[in-house]
């Protein structure tokens, strides 16, 4: 009995990010909903987004990040149907790497993103620390529209490092509204850059703040129509 060999395009959408629409590289896959895509295409979606970009089943209301988990078996076989992306893809990453002085990560590349993006909360001793226990990091919240908005008599926060630009935003409505509801009503800003919702402190830090010397500056405002 001859074998029956397939041509690869024919079993190219099964092999590609949704996203990106290239071959699948360093594949994660969700675990509610089991679609798969590239690590850094699915990582940069969820920054602003905690749905599945091809179904759009809800992941997790704030940390959609613990919800996904680099799929060894699909990348085996991507790089075993595909000839020499393994391989090109290495160099990419090298020459990546060696352009911008920093050292390559040794190990799993995925487990290494999502290490330094997101930690899960250590187990707590009981249910009424309010997050004490969590890694703690000092904030500044100033008011960027000083005309129409009053400034916080309270700038200097200490908070966790877990703690959500929304938890920002709901502070920030009930001093400056007198009323948490309004909390859709404000935006973040970090270094003129806006904050989404879901973006943790610890990110924001690692990510958008540069100045180790003094607590995180942010900025309030009024939120800006479209």
């Amino acid at each position: 009995m001859m074998e029956k060999r397939a041509k690869l395009k024919k079993v190219n959408p099964e092999i590609t990010c949704g996203l990106c629409k290239g071959y699948l590289v360093e594949a994660t896959t969700i675990t509610e909903c089991l679609h798969t895509f590239c690590r850094s295409c699915l990582v940069k979606f969820l920054l602003e987004n905690n749905t599945c970009p091809r179904c759009g089943d809800l992941i997790h209301q704030s940390h959609p990040l613990n919800y996904i988990s680099h799929d060894r078996t699909m990348q085996d076989i991507v790089y075993k149907l595909v000839p020499n992306l393994q391989e090109n893809e290495r160099k990419r990453q090298i020459e990546f790497y060696k352009k911008r002085g920093i050292q390559m990560p040794n190990g799993d590349a995925y487990e290494e993103d999502k290490k330094n993006m997101e930690k899960s909360p250590p187990k707590q001793v009981d249910n009424k620390d309010f997050h004490r226990l969590d890694e703690q990091v000092n904030i500044c919240l100033e008011c960027k529209e000083i005309n129409t908005l009053k400034s916080l008599k309270r700038r200097i926060l200490r908070l966790s490092s877990l703690a959500t630009v929304t938890h920002l935003k709901k502070f920030v409505a009930l001093k400056v509204f007198d009323t948490i509801d309004r909390y859709k009503d404000v935006d973040i800003l970090c270094n003129e850059e806006l904050l989404g919702k879901d973006h943790m402190l610890k990110f924001i830090i690692a990510t958008r703040w540069r100045n180790t010397d003094g607590p995180l500056l942010l900025h309030y405002r009024r939120k800006m129509e479209l």
